[in-house]
C-alpha cells in the first residue's frame, strides 16, 4: 500500500496529514476544543472533493479546502461538535449536504442528501459506502471507500468505533447491544482486518486492531 508516511497523528492548531492513495488523497486536520477530526478526500482523477465532517474552525476548514473542488460534506451524525462550521463551508462551497435522516432535523442547515444504509455517495470517480451504525445516535453513519489495487480499504466511522471501543452511548444498554452489533456485523463482518479506520477524533487504527478485542467490549458494556 502506498502512503506509508501517513500516520493520522494529528494535532489541533496542528497541520494537516496527508495520505496520497491510488485513486484518492486523504487529508485529516483536528479542530477545536474538542479535538474532531475532519476529512477532506479528493479524487485523483478528477480533482472533485468531498468533506467529512465540517466540525468547527470555519476558517481553518475553508483555509485545508484551498482551491479543492468541494461537492459534498458529510455529517456522520448529528451531535453539536461534528457540524458548527457546516453553514459557513456550505455557504462558500455551495455544496450538496448529506446524513442519514435520523439525525437531519440536528444539523444547522438542510440536508440535501438524505442517505440510507447500502447508498453510495461519490468524490468523482470513486464511491463511498454508506453504513448506518445506530447507537450513539440514531442516524450515526459510516463512510467505506474500497480503493483500487494498491490502495485498499478505508472506513471513515465518525464517533461510532474508535481505538478500543465504540462510540459513548450514555450507560443506555439498549443503545450500546444497538450499536456494538451494527459495529461486529456491518463493519467487522464486512471488512479486512487491513481496512484503515479513521475515527471522529483521535488517533486512527485497522478493523484488525479492534477486531480482537469485540469480546471485552461487550463484556464492560461500553
Amino acid at each position: 500500500m502506498t502512503g506509508q508516511a501517513y500516520t493520522g497523528d494529528v494535532q489541533v492548531g496542528g497541520p494537516a496529514d496527508v495520505r496520497e492513495l491510488p485513486g484518492l488523497t486523504i487529508r485529516k486536520l483536528a479542530v477545536s476544543e474538542m479535538a474532531n477530526n475532519v476529512y477532506l478526500l479528493t479524487s485523483t482523477a478528477t480533482g472533485e472533493s468531498l468533506l467529512v465532517d465540517a466540525a468547527a474552525e470555519p476558517a481553518a476548514l475553508l483555509e485545508l479546502i484551498g482551491d479543492a473542488d468541494v461537492r459534498t460534506v458529510v455529517t456522520t451524525h448529528g451531535h453539536w461538535d461534528h457540524h458548527r462550521a457546516l453553514p459557513e463551508v456550505v455557504r462558500a462551497t455551495g455544496a450538496d449536504t448529506v446524513a442519514h435522516p435520523a439525525d437531519a432535523a440536528d444539523l444547522p442547515v438542510p440536508v440535501t442528501r438524505p442517505v440510507q444504509h447500502g447508498d453510495t455517495v461519490p468524490v468523482g470517480d470513486q464511491l463511498l459506502e454508506v453504513v448506518h451504525l445506530r447507537g450513539h445516535t440514531p442516524g450515526s453513519i459510516a463512510l467505506v471507500w474500497r480503493g483500487p489495487a494498491g490502495a485498499g480499504t478505508h472506513v471513515f466511522t465518525g464517533d461510532s468505533l474508535f481505538p478500543g471501543g465504540v462510540g459513548n452511548t450514555r450507560s443506555d444498554a439498549a443503545r450500546f447491544t444497538s450499536l456494538v452489533d451494527d459495529v461486529e456485523s456491518r463493519l467487522f463482518g464486512e471488512l479486512p482486518d487491513d481496512t484503515w479506520v479513521y475515527p471522529g477524533h483521535g488517533a486512527d487504527t485497522t478493523i484488525g486492531a479492534e477486531r480482537p478485542n469485540l469480546p471485552e467490549w461487550r463484556a464492560r458494556g461500553w
